[in-house]
């Protein structure tokens, strides 16, 4: 299954960079909102670093959207789901690669959404970025599990970004709770103690979503009962 889920993940990332469009719509859609957010406060004022994190997670989360809707339409457009579909591949390896693959392009517009929230919302980051960037990439395998899981809902529906956006967001709230309050950590240097729970949040939400996806997954995008 892994090698399966390698390929496909491959494929979709060397489809995606090479038209780009999907990938430019994502960071340029997070760019606006972080734009528009920061016009909330005064020139030469600094938003407070829980506000910073929420815009950041804000971005992803509308960019998450973008990014699974332009995975799942690669193989609609070219008529090439049922390809995946006649496979040897288990379903659950189309699963892990989207995921995989949508982890990859929501990261790379992370780091395009990052330097831009410090630079448009005035932050200073007192803590380890390392230990940010293992905040992000914990929170969005969580977020790519889930939306890896609903985007075979929207497969082949000409209203597939709203049924998406319908039945995610509230799936997310808390995980995105549990990054808003990582961050917001991460950013202003104090200890991580106090939010240790919210840790645990993030590896609960990843190991539940990735094992429903292993069951439920074949089940959503064969569209067996």
């Amino acid at each position: 299954m892994l090698t399966a889920a390698l390929t496909i993940a491959r494929k979709d990332l060397r489809l995606a960079l090479a038209g780009a469009q999907g990938l430019v719509q994502t960071v340029l859609l997070g760019l606006l909102l972080i734009f528009i957010m920061s016009l909330s406060r005064e020139p030469g004022e600094m938003s407070p670093p829980l506000a910073a994190a929420a815009v950041f997670w804000l971005a992803t989360a509308f960019g998450q959207v973008l990014v699974f809707n332009h995975l799942f339409g690669l193989e609609e457009a070219e008529g090439a789901r049922l390809g995946l579909l006649l496979s040897p591949a288990p379903a659950q390896a189309v699963w892990l690669g989207k995921a995989a693959a949508g982890w990859v392009l929501l990261f790379c517009c992370q780091m395009v959404f990052a330097p831009a929230a410090v630079v448009f919302l005035g932050q200073r980051i007192a803590g380890s970025v390392w230990l940010g960037l293992g905040v992000v990439a914990a929170v969005d395998w969580g977020l790519c599990a889930l939306g890896s899981l609903l985007g075979a809902l929207s497969v082949g529906r000409s209203s597939r970004e709203s049924l998406l956006t319908v039945i995610l967001f509230p799936l997310l709230v808390p995980v995105l709770l549990a990054g808003i309050r990582l961050l917001e950590t991460v950013i202003s240097g104090r200890g991580f103690e106090a939010v240790a729970a919210w840790a645990g949040t993030v590896g609960a939400f990843d190991a539940v979503f990735t094992a429903a996806a292993l069951v439920l997954f074949p089940f959503l995008y064969t569209g067996e009962e």
